[in-house]
């Protein structure tokens, strides 16, 4: 007899489900983060009016002359580099990456990451990866913010490409200030010997490091600077949700 009935409850459940989900939009409208509108019921975070004008960024895999790989000539070894989209002030772009940091959506970053993972295999970039590291952050910072966006993005990417994040590879010992009104000098000095790696071995012979945005890359330089020093056969690329142009 429940047999039967057992798709008549989950049928009533649905509806009463769907029922409090409408009554919960709409008290509390799910809008688009860029612009305010309201969502469609397919739409997460972002309307596709405004998905249609964000900037991306083609990097063209048979060459490595790209503008996030120059960044870091003469600096440190990159093995290859990907980046969802450009940065410039006053763009949606920037909107993403301040709700991205300061809105507290860590969901928000899991689709962002998601949406990292599927352009990446759309453009046929096939590596051996061993492990996402994400970009970390000082444990009261992320006390404060609730997450690091960073590592959000990598979980994101990771549903995506089937490959484990790493948060213990690396950690952030010191609790640095914000590095955006900071010349590119100063940059370096904020972000220098604040990173200290773990002492368990790991054996990764391609790691990825995931961080939000990269504008002068001093973040990244001073965490593959002392990677390399302990790895120096360890081979790092780096994704990137957003380069400031």
């Amino acid at each position: 007899m429940f047999i039967f009935l057992k798709p008549l409850f989950h049928n009533i459940f649905g509806y009463f489900k769907s029922f409090f989900q409408e009554i919960v939009n709409l008290i509390f409208p799910n809008l688009c983060l860029i612009c305010d509108r309201e969502l469609l019921t397919v739409e997460q975070h972002i309307c596709s009016f405004c998905t249609m004008e964000i900037h991306m960024i083609y990097f063209d895999p048979s060459t490595r002359e790209n503008p996030l790989d120059k960044l870091f000539w003469g600096r440190v070894n990159v093995h290859s580099t990907f980046a969802l989209f450009n940065f410039e002030k006053g763009t949606h772009e920037q909107k993403i990456l301040h709700q991205l940091k300061y809105g507290f959506k860590a969901q928000f970053g899991i689709q962002l990451g998601k949406w990292m993972g599927t352009d990446w295999l759309q453009k046929n970039q096939h590596l051996k990866i061993d492990a996402f590291i994400p970009v970390p952050i000082h444990p009261r910072k992320k006390f404060n913010r609730g997450y690091n966006q960073s590592e959000q993005l990598a979980n994101g990417i990771a549903s995506i490409l089937k490959v484990p994040v790493d948060c213990n590879f690396i950690r952030k010992s010191k609790n640095t200030n914000s590095q955006t009104k900071k010349s590119i000098f100063h940059r370096r000095l904020n972000v220098e010997n604040v990173f200290k790696l773990s002492n368990n071995w790991r054996q990764y012979k391609h790691i990825v490091i995931v961080d939000d945005v990269v504008t002068t890359g001093a973040t990244l330089e001073a965490m593959i600077s002392i990677i390399n020093k302990r790895y120096p056969a360890l081979e790092i690329s780096i994704f990137v949700l957003a380069m400031a142009k």
